[in-house]
């Protein structure tokens, strides 16, 4: 299997963790769920992220699952989160996901972490713990873990851990962020993969900023897959047009609480997944909420149409 690398770029999508309307993990919805992702042209996959529902499953569930998706991702890479309180469970799961063939681990700063050198010595401690063989995705989403990580940490943390190879930026406001690690490349520092979250809210600026793509969930992978290839390309226009199609909806599922059911919906009307259900604790879709859902997909229709 593929190894995670500084030169990683394109899209590599949070997959949501599929369950049955008992809760349990919903195996036949992963090998539709895996092959719908790579059929529409992802790059990649990353699984146990915070939008899978990761910290409802237990550790024997999450490896399972890992194995499940490597099964079905036929080659292709698969980053998998592993974000734990302890660096114990880290160990563990990541130990196993490369020994099942993952690209490699995504890891999040714990939300205990308060000054800047806590934060590199944190990494620094991760990446001792799992080893050289094992590539790590820093992830950086101070909105959902309430750790800041300037331009100069991340500076630092990549100096001085070889094993961090990618960046997931998901700060926001974040592009003057994405602009200064560009710029610090430039200057002499090892350059990294950078990939994108936040739904892609901001993934046509992000891209012209120097990203080198998105790894993030949406209900419509394909309108990523798209911007993604366009920007590559030199289409900033046409990036900008998918993007305008399908903004109303990646505004609606960008509601806190409420947008991974949004997602979940989605998904299992397009016949990606069997059920929409969430893991308990989780609420179901309002039926005034799936109302407006349904109006917003006529109308991207319609827009999609009419950009060919």
């Amino acid at each position: 299997m593929p190894r995670l690398t500084e030169d990683a770029h394109g899209v590599y999508i949070i997959a949501a963790t599929p369950f049955d309307e008992q809760g349990a993990i919903d195996q036949r919805s992963i090998r539709s769920m895996v092959s719908f992702y790579f059929e529409k042209g992802a790059d990649g996959l990353t699984i146990l992220g915070m939008m899978g529902e990761a910290p409802k499953l237990t550790l024997a569930e999450s490896a399972q699952l890992v194995r499940d998706v490597l099964a079905e991702a036929g080659g292709k890479p698969v980053i998998v989160g592993v974000s734990a309180p302890g660096l114990a469970a880290i160990r563990e799961l990541s130990h196993q996901a490369m020994e099942m063939g993952a690209a490699g681990v995504m890891v999040a700063p714990p939300g205990t972490l308060r000054t800047d050198d806590q934060i590199v010595d944190y990494f620094c401690q991760v990446a001792d713990m799992l080893g050289p063989g094992t590539p790590i995705a820093l992830q950086d989403f101070p909105l959902a873990v309430n750790v800041m990580i300037s331009p100069n940490v991340i500076d630092r943390i990549v100096r001085t851990t070889p094993s961090v190879v990618m960046l997931k930026h998901e700060d926001w406001p974040g592009l003057a962020k994405l602009t200064t690690l560009r710029r610090q490349e430039q200057q002499g520092r090892r350059r990294i993969s950078i990939l994108c979250g936040n739904s892609g809210l901001f993934l046509p600026e992000e891209m012209q900023r120097g990203a080198d793509g998105a790894m993030t969930g949406f209900a419509f992978p394909e309108m990523m897959i798209d911007i993604v290839r366009a920007c590559r390309q030199g289409e900033i226009d046409r990036a900008r047009d998918i993007f305008d199609a399908y903004l109303p909806l990646i505004r609606y599922e960008q509601q806190p609480g409420v947008g991974l059911a949004v997602r979940k919906y989605v998904l299992a009307k397009r016949g990606v997944i069997a059920c929409a259900a969430q893991r308990r604790p989780a609420a179901p879709l309002p039926q005034e909420a799936v109302a407006e859902v349904e109006v917003l997909l006529a109308r991207q229709a319609r827009r999609l149409a009419e950009l060919g």
